[in-house]
């Protein structure tokens, strides 16, 4: 018989949390000295007592950890709706303490070098990926990484400086952002508009066959890039998703 080990439960700090893009909110907590995981992976948290209909809203929410294993604490984004978890992780005193369950998942960066990796990143979807790339560029990794980032808007764009300046960091990588409603941005926008398309990715990638592709966003936008990317030829095998769902 085989015996299933849940992940190990933690209880962990509040210990900061701001907006790191308009209606998205990031929290940081303390990291357990034997808290392991892989860059990409998610946990499942929990509050105290957060007045959520349980019809409605589950206690417990999955986040996929944005922070990457060689940083000091656990960092989590989320888009900031109605729901009364997420109204809760805004308004709890820092030092209040949040329950972590984890790590899960496989949406991890493959292992064989020889073959690119290209992420195809839509709105929240960024979190798993901004730990893979952070990872990437503190671990000196040789893959070579292309991202994808959709956004309507530059102000929309978690972490978009950040992701920027990581091409600095790491020879490996490049960042291409794109915005499908530009003309909305305050601050203007110079780079990529539109939807991501197989002409957007030939412009990009030599062989758009070749690498393996990550895919993570609404449920809407990723099955809209693995449809565009089968259409382009690529198999299945070389396409991992991951949908956030309510995000």
């Amino acid at each position: 018989m085989t015996i299933i080990t849940r992940p190990k439960t933690h209880l962990l700090k509040l210990t900061e949390r701001r907006e790191v893009a308009d209606r998205t909110l990031a929290i940081w907590l303390q990291k357990p000295a034997d808290f392991d995981f892989t860059a990409g992976q998610f946990a499942e948290l929990s509050v105290p007592n957060p007045e959520v209909d349980a019809a409605s809203e589950p206690e417990r929410l999955a986040f996929s950890m944005a922070s990457s294993p060689e940083e000091t604490e656990l960092m989590f984004a989320t888009r900031i709706r109605g729901g009364a978890f997420k109204q809760a992780l805004r308004n709890m005193a820092l030092g209040s303490e949040i329950q972590l369950e984890g790590p899960y998942g496989n949406f991890i960066l493959h292992e064989d070098a020889t073959r690119a990796a290209v992420f195809l990143a839509g709105g929240i979807g960024i979190t798993p990926v901004r730990s893979i790339l952070v990872h990437a560029a503190k671990a000196k990794l040789p893959n070579q990484l292309v991202l994808f980032y959709s956004n309507r808007k530059p102000e929309d764009a978690a972490f978009l400086d950040e992701l920027r300046d990581l091409q600095s960091l790491n020879p490996n990588y490049r960042f291409i952002p794109v915005m499908t409603q530009s003309e909305k941005s305050k601050s203007g926008w110079v780079g990529e508009t539109g939807h991501i398309d197989k002409e957007m990715l030939s412009k990009y990638i030599d062989a758009v066959v070749a690498p393996i592709y990550y895919v993570v966003g609404s449920p809407a936008f990723v099955q809209a890039l693995r449809e565009m990317l089968r259409s382009a030829g690529v198999k299945n095998d070389d396409i991992r998703s991951e949908d956030f769902v309510g995000y």
